[in-house]
């Protein structure tokens, strides 16, 4: 198992193709706390998270059994656009878009790792979190998603264009812009994180 995290992506992909399912585990769990909280920050729901999380990885691994998967070396910007894609299909599905409200639950809490910080640090990080999450929320869509896939799914301004079928410069923008009004927010509520 421990030879298995120091494969690469592409190395593991090809080991689960040869059978191997403990290379499949390693990659999934290499890259899940990015898939998932990116889901989580476009629905908004934590269960529904869960459920287009593993929607992600059943289709992930069938397309990977199947033979079908060619993006050699970029398996998690290729999984983002699963996710994305599965997101909007829920939406379509409803026929709606996102509500724009915060959530009281713990959920970005429970893939981020914390240190043992005190009880005073810990509320001071939640509310930092709280006021964060709340002010992304009150961004317009296209500027937040593309905050969120920066930011939380670590992705290029490449792969956000990509995934979201836009130009680079279209993208940079709209970090850009989000970014500016973000400031706006903590100025006009003399926030400081």
């Amino acid at each position: 198992m421990n030879l298995l995290r120091k494969k690469t992506d592409h190395e593991l992909i090809q080991d689960f193709q040869d059978g191997d399912l403990y290379a499949l585990e390693t990659l999934i769990l290499r890259h899940k706390d990015k898939m998932y909280t990116s889901i989580l920050f476009l629905v908004k729901d934590k269960y529904l998270a869960e459920d287009i999380f593993q929607d992600v990885l059943i289709k992930i691994i069938d397309t990977i059994r199947s033979g079908r998967y060619t993006e050699e070396g970029k398996f998690l910007p290729w999984a983002m656009r699963i996710a994305h894609n599965l997101c909007v299909d829920h939406f379509r599905k409803v026929k709606r878009t996102p509500a724009i409200k915060t959530s009281d639950d713990r959920d970005i809490f429970e893939v981020i790792n914390f240190t043992e910080d005190g009880a005073d640090q810990k509320m001071m990080k939640r509310q930092s979190y709280d006021r964060v999450r709340q002010m992304l929320d009150l961004l317009p869509d296209d500027q937040r998603e593309v905050i969120i896939l920066r930011h939380y799914a670590d992705m290029s301004f490449k792969e956000i264009a990509s995934l979201t079928n836009c130009s680079i410069n279209t993208a940079l923008g709209r970090m850009r812009y989000g970014l500016i009004n973000l400031r706006k927010m903590m100025t006009q509520k003399k926030i400081a994180l």
